[in-house]
């Protein structure tokens, strides 16, 4: 089980808007902590990859658990 910070609860809701809440809720944390972010899009994995690559923070892990997606973003600084 990875470690977070703070969670966001993404699911029921379809691109763009898991990123662009995941976007709002990393200006709440520290450089250096994980939000955890859970979501049911299945186009958020492709997302959430390349929303990683854009900004520079780091994608640590994601998984799939029945229908639902678990993201580990870590904000750069």
């Amino acid at each position: 089980m990875q470690n977070f910070d703070q969670e966001l609860d993404a699911r029921g809701l379809n691109c763009p808007l898991p990123i662009l809440r995941a976007k709002k809720a990393l200006k709440d944390i520290e450089g250096g902590q994980v939000l955890r972010i859970l979501a049911t899009d299945p186009g958020s994995v492709k997302d959430f990859e390349a929303f990683a690559r854009q900004t520079g923070n780091e994608l640590l892990a994601s998984s799939e658990e029945g229908g639902e997606f678990h993201f580990f973003l870590k904000k750069a600084g």
